[in-house]
């Protein structure tokens, strides 16, 4: 699966890391809901780290289409809940 990272770029990441990635959304959707921007600024910053560290970068200039796009690092709490599904961030 191809990941963007806004303002990062694109990296391939193999659908048996997703299960990982799930337990840190779980994490973020709760912090958000409860209104921990502490809690949501590091668990955010965890799961972007998790998902540079698994994946594989693609060049800069790779125009893939984007399965699953992540916001910034420096997202507000407001910006990711209005990029929020049902699932959170990332999907399962």
């Amino acid at each position: 699966m191809i990941v963007r990272i806004m303002g990062e770029g694109q990296v391939r990441l193999a659908d048996g890391h997703f299960a990982e990635l799930n337990k840190l959304d779980d994490e973020l959707l709760d912090e958000m809901e409860g209104g921990d921007e502490a809690g949501f600024r590091r668990t955010l910053h965890a799961l972007l780290d998790k998902v540079r560290e698994l994946g594989d970068p693609l060049p800069d200039d790779a125009l893939e289409p984007s399965e699953l796009i992540l916001p910034a690092p420096d997202a507000t709490l407001t910006e990711v809940k209005d990029m929020l599904s049902d699932d959170g961030l990332i999907p399962g």
